[in-house]
């Protein structure tokens, strides 16, 4: 469809005003000869998120694996979710690749001075499946990680190649503990095996730089004093474009531009609350920063999927926890802190605890496959257009071990995986191998190794 002056929308357009950038979602008028020219433009790209959450699971103990904790009893497209973890993914099943018993023994001690370091080398470990060297210094080395193999080929073209979102406190600098630097804990994504990458934990800070491109730091405090949403700095804008559009892109642009404003004004409510004198559950977490865990993840959802529809970046990772955390999560059904939860010494009740906070923690991803699945793009929604790798390089956290780690996929990564399959690796498989897969089918081809594979996990037959 083209806008009523008989031009075309560039894909990468943006309303501009003072410290504010706003890039468009994807509209009809960006197509210059309906939509099947946007799959011929070979920018239709594969998003990608990758969630790390620590501390392993439950169903990783021995009991957790007889109850089937966390990964399903039934292999192939037959299998039962609901006694495991997983089981608030049942709705969204059709999207849902559960691959089980694969290592990350690349996290596991390899010298006697490294026992015991597991919580502070872990997260390195998770997307790069490679083993840290041990050092407080600045003298760090691990490897590249998957999600920037990926932004190097295919986030290039886009205004921010990765954002690197967290969860928890990590304004920690030196070393941690056993000899690790604290990026080791800290950072999940690194850009070079030397070269860790800043995590955002603020969501007021991730969406200043989704929406303050090209803005300095003065336009942007200037404007945030105001108290006005950044859609009024680009109104005129706004109001100029839509008189350009049809009107189903209309509707699609003020559902885009409300999407917007509700996250900033829940920012806004949050700050306001946090910097008034009312007593904090985080007192030392930015302003901000919810107290609430659901609250926060949920925010940096919605960031995330207006990131993707505007394509300002197709690149998250997502620390979820850090590991040694003692949050609590009253909402999961315990009250026991998190950390001290995973371990559990074996018992039942100890076991079916931490299983608890497992279950919660997995029932945060709805919340965000429901808004992806919520945004058109073309002749699909977001959903079918991304990969989401949700995993721990931790596995029987109360032992530290780090075999038959947690993992699933979400998403249909443009076609790549069809969804309703477990997939139970054979015994000693490395993790690495599925990350070496995941990979190839987001088109990084060029890579025959990652970390410690030793070959590959078939996952492209499972569009078959």
């Amino acid at each position: 469809m083209e806008i009523l002056t008989g031009k075309h929308l560039p894909r990468r357009t943006f309303l501009r005003g003072a410290g504010a950038a706003v890039s468009l979602p994807f509209l009809d008028a960006m197509v210059p000869t309906g939509r099947r020219a946007w799959a011929a433009t070979n920018v239709d790209r594969t998003r990608l998120v990758c969630i790390e959450m620590v501390h392993g699971a439950a169903g990783c103990n021995e009991l957790g694996a007889e109850l089937n904790m966390w990964s399903p009893a039934g292999t192939g497209r037959e299998f039962d979710l609901g006694p495991t973890a997983l089981s608030p993914l049942e709705p969204w099943r059709d999207y849902l690749t559960i691959i089980s018993n694969t290592d990350v023994r690349e996290a596991e001690a390899e010298t006697p001075q490294e026992i015991g370091g597991d919580h502070f080398r872990s997260s390195a470990v998770f997307l790069t499946q490679s083993h840290p060297r041990q050092t407080e210094g600045s003298d760090v080395r691990v490897g590249t990680s998957l999600d920037q193999l990926y932004a190097r080929q295919f986030g290039q073209d886009t205004p921010i190649p990765s954002m690197q979102l967290c969860i928890e406190n990590v304004d920690q600098a030196g070393g941690c503990a056993y000899g690790y630097a604290c990026v080791y804990t800290d950072s999940i994504s690194w850009a070079s095996p030397t070269e860790p990458l800043p995590v955002i934990r603020d969501p007021r800070v991730a969406f200043e730089q989704l929406f303050g491109i090209g803005g300095t730091p003065a336009d942007r405090a200037a404007r945030r004093r105001t108290r006005r949403s950044i859609l009024d700095w680009v109104a005129t804008e706004i109001g100029q474009m839509k008189r350009q559009l049809g009107p189903e892109d209309r509707v699609r642009m003020d559902r885009y531009l409300d999407d917007i404003r509700e996250v900033e004004r829940r920012i806004q409510q949050i700050e306001s609350r946090n910097t008034s004198g009312e007593p904090r559950e985080i007192p030392e977490a930015p302003a901000g920063v919810p107290d609430s865990f659901e609250q926060h993840v949920k925010l940096m959802f919605d960031l995330q999927a207006l990131a993707f529809a505007s394509d300002i970046t197709r690149v998250f990772s997502f620390k979820m926890g850090r590991d040694g955390s003692s949050r609590v999560y009253p909402e999961s059904g315990t009250d026991k802190p998190f950390h001290p939860a995973s371990h559990h010494g074996g018992g039942e009740q100890g076991v079916r605890d931490f299983f608890l906070i497992n279950k919660y923690h997995v029932g945060m991803v709805p919340y965000f496959l429901e808004k992806l699945k919520n945004t058109m793009e073309g002749d699909t929604h977001l959903l079918d257009k991304t990969l989401i790798v949700y995993g721990s390089p931790m596995a029987d956290g109360n032992l530290h071990n780090h075999r038959r780690c947690p993992l699933f996929l979400a998403g249909r990564a443009n076609g790549q995986l069809a969804g309703n399959l477990h997939i139970k690796a054979p015994d000693g498989t490395p993790m690495a191998n599925a990350m070496l897969s995941i990979l190839h089918g987001v088109g990084v081809s060029s890579i025959q190794t990652f970390g410690d594979s030793t070959g590959t996990l078939s996952l492209a037959s499972l569009a078959d």
